[in-house]
């Protein structure tokens, strides 16, 4: 492969990154049988590798009585018990979780934000960034750009000891060092350089890849509008991470600026600091997911009645693995701090290709015959699905039934509401002076925008229709208690320190201080 120039027009479906000795793999032909067999024979491998070599995953299974020797199927690789932060990151030397007990293999540490807890150090081997670098690769040989054409991608995730930003900086520059025409320009979380560097700089290309954070890039791109920088005279990619989102939200972005199919040109990425790149949009996923949206008994049997959009993506099983009993989401992957049945806390499940499909049909819906309507028949792998939705933390309640931020975000990017705020919220359960509970909507103004009644009242019933439509057990709630079970809205300038400071993850909601 090409180390300089343009990059070669090969298949997008063949990914290589040889100098770490990740394979080189052909997705392309692949049947959905035969990933499901490499994914437990990889499991196998990788448990096998781990119990002799990795301290701390040693002492963990002694200590739950488990022979290694006797785990000699997929059925025995699921019954071993679960790792987690609190049995085994939190108990173990640091040293003592990396291969061989040793902190001498170069690798590149990196944090959890802490939202949860105490930050969480991981480190993670030059062959999980180059795995990346592959994903990156595919999502881009999938979309709408042209590998011939320049190419400038801005980092808009934080560059701190967060995984978002230095991993994607990574994955585009290895995919530069092997031939690909593309500039990197990491601001991060400072939106007054990315604004300057869209005005000033993005002119000079022809492409135009935009990755970070949803919320914030969101905040990114009706900026810019406001300021007259205009995206027509680009291609543009736009990559998400850290947070699921509506199609409504993808649909809002995408035609700011200008996206020619969102279906391939806006994706997001499954990820974590715990192990990296974990899973990835595909136009067939975003696909399935926007016909399941459009069938509530399909979008109900895929997704197992969840009331909250998941993320529906793809994933290699060579790189990270999936399962999810009980709806619980676990990840085994290889890394400088390699992770076997680990639960990383997310809430979701598992297909394969071949029963995804079985769903639909079982529905009425030819999945490959809507993917060549589509025009992404050429684009699809038979590779497995993972489904992934808020953990349980990220809603409140009211009077006993669960709230979720997205039904109310949904309403805040409405063309009649979105000239005025920004679609950031912080969703709260009060109690006033008499002790009635009651929910409390903390919505960000856009700049120099004031709240007005006639938008007070409009925004207040809409959210409570799409509450009492798209969550039953409200609509219940509110039968019975009437105006009373009517959100609270609090209106805030733009960037309030409160509850949207900028530049970090937006805490879609806040627990009353007990």
């Amino acid at each position: 492969m090409s180390t300089s120039g343009i990059a070669p027009k090969k298949s997008p479906l063949l990914l290589a990154a040889p100098s770490s000795g990740v394979q080189r793999l052909s997705l392309k032909g692949i049947k959905s049988a035969e990933w499901d067999r490499l994914e437990k024979a990889h499991r196998l491998r990788l448990f096998r590798r781990a119990a002799r070599r990795v301290p701390a995953y040693r002492s963990f299974l002694k200590e739950a009585k488990v022979q290694p020797e006797a785990v000699r199927s997929g059925e025995a690789f699921s019954a071993l018990p679960i790792t987690n932060k609190a049995n085994y990151l939190k108990i173990n030397p640091l040293s003592s979780l990396f291969w061989d007990g040793s902190m001498r293999e170069p690798h590149v540490l990196t944090s959890t934000s802490g939202s949860t807890g105490t930050p969480t150090y991981f480190g993670r081997s030059q062959k999980v960034d180059e795995q990346s670098s592959n994903v990156h690769e595919l999502i881009f040989n999938a979309s709408s750009l042209d590998r011939r054409e320049s190419t400038l991608l801005i980092v808009c995730f934080g560059m701190g000891v967060w995984i978002g930003g230095i991993i994607t900086y990574q994955a585009f520059e290895g995919m530069s060092r092997r031939g690909y025409p593309i500039s990197i320009l990491t601001p991060g979380i400072n939106k007054a350089e990315i604004l300057k560097a869209l005005r000033d700089l993005a002119p000079h290309y022809s492409q135009l890849i935009l990755a970070g954070y949803p919320p914030f890039l969101k905040d990114v791109v009706d900026e810019a509008s406001t300021q007259g920088i205009s995206f027509a005279q680009h291609r543009v990619l736009l990559l998400f991470a850290a947070e699921a989102f509506t199609e409504g939200f993808r649909e809002y972005v995408a035609k700011k600026v200008g996206v020619q199919n969102s279906l391939t040109d806006t994706i997001n990425i499954y990820g974590s600091a715990d192990i990296g790149t974990m899973a990835f949009e595909t136009p067939i996923s975003i696909l399935a997911r926007r016909l399941a949206q459009k069938d509530s008994v399909i979008f109900a049997d895929l997704f197992h009645g969840a009331k909250k959009t998941p993320t529906l993506a793809q994933y290699i099983p060579h790189y990270v693995s999936f399962e999810a009993p009980g709806g619980e989401v676990l990840i085994t992957g290889d890394s400088a701090l390699p992770l076997l049945r680990y639960s990383i806390g997310d809430r979701g499940g598992v297909f394969t290709y071949a029963e995804l499909v079985e769903r639909f049909k079982e529905h009425g819906i030819d999945l490959s015959k809507e993917a060549r309507a589509s025009g992404i028949g050429q684009s699809v792998l038979e590779l497995p699905f993972v489904f992934v939705y808020e953990r349980a933390d990220f809603s409140t309640t009211l009077y006993g039934l669960q709230v979720y931020p997205e039904t109310i975000r949904e309403v805040l990017i409405d063309q009649r509401f979105s000239e005025h705020v920004t679609g950031k919220l912080a969703l709260t359960t009060k109690f006033d002076d008499e002790q009635n509970q009651y929910l409390e909507i903390n919505i960000e103004l856009k700049p120099r925008c004031e709240v007005e009644v006639r938008l007070r009242a409009e925004l207040q019933a809409e959210i409570t229709r799409n509450l009492r439509e798209k969550n039953s057990e409200f609509h219940e709630l509110s039968d019975f208690l009437g105006e009373r079970a009517e959100p609270k809205l609090v209106f805030w300038p733009y960037e309030d320190p409160l509850y949207f400071k900028p530049g970090i993850k937006q805490a879609w909601v806040v627990r009353p201080k007990s």
